[in-house]
């Protein structure tokens, strides 16, 4: 039975990720900062007849905690076969100017998103170098990309949150870097843009379903031995496929 640990997974796409892989199979650790909300979504899942899936405690804003997540899951199994880096935040919900955004909300935003990643995938690399087919999922987002921030005719062309834009710019540079780091090994590390969903996230502004937003998540974290690597996927960019380059 393959194993996963989704961070920030006790609700939205992170929930409906864990869901979606759990009917496929799936043994799923659902990773949440609140043990008292990793269970009540584990209890939703059960209810819903789910019994391989269980909470760990982690907050990937702090070293301690992901240590501390990594000793406990590594008591319970030795392989772990996908990581899903999904916790994120957006930091302040003003305009984030790249001039007026004060210092303290950009290390803020890249502590989770960037730096929680980078953490994470260090911590439980071990285990997931035993997998016969390990896969490393990052949730990104479109703002993300270089590529669409400077295309005028993008619909998101306008929508330029310093902190969070920064940080998710990061996040797929280290993608990159660590699927090329990658790349004689079995391994598939990936850089998925669920797309502008409606969630807590965004106080449900978002057009776009936590069902259609995980089922990117979840078609990367689910690639055979010849899907792609170092990859940026991103319905914005590619209506076709959902897959673009960087």
């Amino acid at each position: 039975m393959k194993t996963v640990l989704i961070t920030g997974a006790n609700k939205s796409i992170g929930f409906e990720t864990a869901r979606q892989l759990l009917q496929q199979g799936y043994y799923v650790y659902l990773g949440c900062r609140d043990l008292q909300k990793g269970r009540q979504a584990v209890s939703q899942l059960q209810s819903e007849g789910f019994s391989q899936v269980e909470a760990l405690v982690i907050d990937v804003d702090n070293v301690d905690s992901i240590q501390a997540a990594r000793h406990t899951l590594g008591q319970q199994i030795k392989v772990l076969d996908v990581l899903v880096n999904n916790a994120g935040v957006l930091g302040s919900m003003t305009a984030q100017t790249a001039l007026e955004t004060d210092i303290s909300i950009f290390r803020q935003v890249f502590e989770t998103n960037y730096f929680g990643v980078i953490s994470v995938t260090q911590a439980f690399i071990d285990l997931l170098q035993v997998s016969p087919a390990p896969r490393i999922v990052n949730v990104t987002s479109g703002l993300g990309s270089l590529t669409l921030q400077n295309d005028p005719a993008w619909k998101h062309y306008l929508v330029k949150p310093s902190a969070y834009v920064s940080s998710k710019a990061a996040l797929n540079a280290y993608t990159i870097v660590l699927a090329y780091n990658l790349r004689d090994t079995a391994f598939k590390v990936n850089a998925v843009d669920p797309g502008y969903t409606a969630t807590d996230f965004n106080h449900h502004s978002g057009p776009g379903t936590v069902q259609d937003a995980a089922a990117r998540v979840v078609k990367a974290a689910t690639l055979g031995e010849n899907g792609p690597s170092g990859i940026f996927y991103s319905d914005d960019n590619n209506p076709e496929t959902g897959i673009s380059a960087w």
